[in-house]
């Protein structure tokens, strides 16, 4: 019987895609990460964030996202452990949120992406 995929284009056997959990559940990697990371506002504030802290209307103003949209992404991205928040002590309050460890190391995914949008979805 002969083989329909070439070897680069035979899809990954279901052990490679999903393991068990203790409890005897299925668990996907692809899947976990795309309900942390699977927002686009989630993934264009990793983009923001990648270099430096940026405060709340630096990020408003690079992502053109709604002051509520904002919020409540910033605190799911706080509440995962992707993004902190620190409160400086001035008048008027400056507030600035950074990457974790755990959000920087979603900028790879965010370089991926960037990178498949260059290739192959440029006008």
């Amino acid at each position: 019987m002969s083989d329909q995929y070439t070897t680069q284009e035979k899809p990954l056997a279901p052990d490679a895609r999903h393991t068990k959990k203790p409890g005897g559940e299925s668990f996907c990697g692809v899947a976990a990460a795309v309900a942390v990371l699977g927002d686009a506002w989630t993934l264009l504030l990793v983009r923001d964030l990648a270099d430096e802290p940026r405060r709340f209307t630096a990020l408003q103003a690079s992502t053109g996202i709604s002051p509520r949209v904002l919020t409540d992404r910033l605190h799911k991205m706080m509440d995962e452990g992707l993004v902190t928040r620190r409160i400086y002590a001035e008048i008027p309050p400056r507030v600035e949120y950074a990457l974790t460890q755990k959000g920087r190391d979603a900028v790879a995914v965010v370089a991926a992406l960037r990178a498949y949008g260059e290739r192959w979805l440029r006008p």
